[in-house]
């Protein structure tokens, strides 16, 4: 029989054990540290980015979750660049306002030149502000620019005046407001209600805006999206309403003037008769940069970058396309075609083979425009008050005749005296 004996330590050997293990814990090596970071590029070999006429910053994500992202070149368009002087002054203003704003632009004879305007007299510059909640938004701006605002809105407070806003086409607008050494004027609206009428044609006081030359201050993907889509609307409402062969200009007037039919101010001494010549003369550029790679991409439109004649094809099938796709507010009066979907079809064919379509589309149009400019001239004096809305009425009332006495249609007038200063 063979007897293991296990093997213990000795004493001294455990003892050496728990002092061990009771001392501090053995350091190991440092283990290898990484590389430093390569030395930054000497400022001569960094890309330099260009600060002049810079597009305004675009939001990285959507705050819409079912909205797709969209191309970073998407809407390339619509970021019109403007005098470096103008684009620290637009932005200078926007900051301003501690209300959030989601999407600002402006417009107007103050942020692109036109014709019939003296440069020694500086033009009023009009913005229009998108925001998700109008009362949050007036009761902040109310606290921080009480005087933008009369009197009797102030004491009826935000509520009163989002209420007033609401009324069709959704607009509260306060003029006359002195900020940067220059007089603004500025609108405020819904997100929602402005994509709606960018989309639908609802009322067109804010889509007929935003159909000629505006300048971004705070750009957002949904508005964008909606706003191309106004854009590729005004030129199928346009190319419907023109013959086969016609130049860039008629089509720039055409699209220009789509907000001025059947204003109400158009009517009345209160607006520049020659407003829509005046714009295109002196913005035709920037007409071309919004437009051109949207016509070109219609089928049917031949445009040469260096031509200014524009042909289209005018066939029934041609028009018929561009019939289809129009906002739905306008194609409600145009046509009103049957459920069934064979006499649908026939009854499209024959409504985009009329002689009388121009017309027709045009006529529509002032239905549209109508009653929205004559609301929003008489809201205007509930948002401006009397004072300011006599002040407007009695500068535009000036505009309409100069423009009147120097008018294509008027016959040659003696020179008028020098204005005093």
């Amino acid at each position: 029989m063979i007897v293991t004996r296990i093997l213990r330590p000795p004493r001294n050997a455990r003892l050496l054990c728990r002092r061990s293990f009771s001392a501090e814990p053995i350091s190991h090596p440092p283990a290898q540290s990484a590389p430093p970071p390569p030395p930054p590029l000497p400022a001569a070999q960094k890309p330099r980015t260009s600060r002049l006429n810079p597009s305004p910053r675009r939001p990285e994500r959507s705050q819409n979750p079912y909205l797709p992202h969209l191309p970073p070149t998407f809407g390339n368009n619509q970021f019109l660049p403007v005098a470096d002087s103008t684009r620290t002054l637009l932005e200078s203003i926007v900051l301003k306002f501690n209300a959030p704003i989601r999407y600002a632009f402006a417009y107007g004879s103050g942020v692109f030149e036109q014709d019939g305007y003296s440069s020694s007299k500086k033009p009023m510059i009009d913005f229009i502000f998108a925001v998700n909640h109008p009362s949050h938004w007036h009761s902040i701006n109310m606290s921080q620019f009480p005087g933008h605002y009369p009197l009797y809105s102030r004491a009826l407070g935000s509520d009163f005046v989002s209420r007033v806003q609401e009324i069709s086409p959704g607009l509260w607008f306060n003029a006359y407001v002195p900020m940067n050494d220059v007089m603004i004027k500025y609108g405020v609206t819904t997100v929602d209600n402005l994509c709606s009428d960018l989309l639908n044609w609802r009322t067109l006081y804010l889509a007929g805006r935003m159909h000629k030359p505006i300048r971004i201050i705070k750009d957002d993907p949904r508005v964008r999206l909606a706003q191309q889509v106004n854009l590729t609307s005004a030129i199928r409402a346009a190319l419907l309403t023109l013959p086969e062969r016609f130049s860039e200009t008629e089509l720039f007037e055409r699209i220009g003037g789509i907000s001025y039919g059947g204003d109400i101010r158009m009517l009345l001494p209160a607006e520049n008769r020659n407003k829509v010549g005046n714009i295109v003369h002196k913005q035709g550029p920037q007409f071309k940069e919004l437009y051109y790679r949207l016509v070109t991409g219609l089928p049917g439109v031949h445009w040469k970058n260096h031509c200014t004649s524009i042909v289209q094809d005018t066939s029934p099938n041609a028009r018929l396309a561009h019939l289809r796709k129009l906002p739905s507010e306008l194609l409600k009066g145009v046509a009103s075609p049957p459920h069934n979907a064979e006499d649908a079809t026939e009854y499209w064919a024959q409504i985009s083979a009329r002689h009388d379509l121009e017309s027709l589309i045009q006529s529509e149009i002032k239905h549209i425009v109508r009653y929205p400019s004559t609301v929003q001239t008489i809201k205007g004096v509930v948002s401006a008050g009397v004072g300011k809305s006599g002040r407007y009425v009695a500068d535009k009332i000036t505009k309409w005749w100069r423009s009147s006495g120097s008018g294509k249609a008027q016959p040659p007038s003696p020179p008028s005296p020098p204005e005093s200063p």
